[in-house]
């Protein structure tokens, strides 16, 4: 079982050095939200109210608004230096009370205790006395940079430490709204009712109680889920540096290709006309181009000697 605390409680002279373990578990099935057009988890980001911006984890900090808009900004060095300071002192039974004149809405959550190195003998000691005594233990500890009442007790031969409220952390039931005023009942009223809570009394049994809900939920979960209505989120694309380069590419040919068959189709008869107006422009510019050409001398006759 899971260690969640450690430190000693301690009544009188008597110290125990003991170990924390939760002693129950939420079971609700956690549901999960999914995206209804590609069945994809649902994000949940930290937005700055002012900036509009993601802000990471490192960029947080903790405050306490005194007044509507005005804060006090708490270091978390300071915290954890004042949360230091509380724990590492040790749990101190101050006072022992009878089980029965606690209200049980003052209870919050359990944690079974067991004893650490060393303290085995003191733990039986802190039990049996309290099995005894028929009273529970009264402590004050901090867990999670809270300070909490603690009840602290027998159960099924384990000392168990409950956490409390206190008082001022629960609402008063006065008020409460729409509670009725003591209406005058008939006898025969009365009468019924104590008859019907007689016929429903019974011994309490925990195991004969279960959650409907939760075991139902999980039969129409395993039914889908073995009939195949199941639904997977659609692959995020996620194209690597090859395929764009690729992309990139075959976008540029695309792009170049009319060009280059056009500038092949058209490429002969632009030289033509060049051609023609280079010929045209020598012609009107170049007096020499007027002249004829001069002909060419023809070679004189070679004459045959005879022997």
């Amino acid at each position: 079982m899971h260690t969640m605390w450690k430190g000693s409680i301690s009544f009188g002279l008597v110290n125990i050095p003991i170990k924390l373990h939760t002693a129950t578990e939420d079971k609700d099935i956690k549901l999960r939200t999914l995206h209804n057009k590609c069945h994809a988890p649902i994000k949940y980001e930290k937005i700055c109210s002012v900036c509009e911006e993601e802000v990471k984890p490192d960029d947080i900090v903790k405050a306490y608004e005194y007044t509507k808009g005005k804060f006090v900004v708490l270091d978390q060095e300071d915290l954890e230096k004042l949360r230091k300071e509380n724990e590492e002192k040790a749990v101190e039974i101050i006072d022992f009370v009878k089980m029965d004149e606690i209200d049980p809405i003052y209870f919050d959550r359990s944690y079974y205790m067991s004893p650490n190195e060393g303290g085995g003998k003191a733990y039986s000691l802190l039990r049996k006395a309290l099995q005894e005594s028929q009273k529970v233990g009264l402590a004050k500890i901090i867990i999670r940079s809270k300070e909490q009442m603690a009840v602290i007790r027998v159960y099924e031969n384990t000392l168990v430490m409950e956490t409390i409220h206190f008082p001022d952390e629960v609402r008063r039931a006065a008020d409460v709204p729409n509670v009725p005023a003591d209406d005058k009942v008939t006898d025969k009223e009365l009468d019924t009712a104590i008859m019907l809570i007689d016929q429903l009394t019974t011994e309490f049994e925990p195991e004969k109680y279960t959650d409907e809900y939760r075991t139902a939920l999980l039969e129409l979960i395993e039914s889908k889920r073995t009939g195949q209505e199941t639904v997977t989120p659609t692959a995020k694309e996620t194209p690597t540096n090859v395929t764009d380069l690729m992309a990139a590419l075959q976008a540029s040919i695309d792009r170049t290709k009319p060009r280059s068959q056009t500038a092949t189709r058209k490429e002969p008869s632009l030289k033509k006309e060049t051609g023609i107006k280079k010929e045209t422009v020598a012609t009107k510019k170049d007096p020499i181009a007027k002249k004829p050409a001069a002909p060419r001398k023809k070679a004189a006759p070679k004459v045959k000697k005879e022997a």
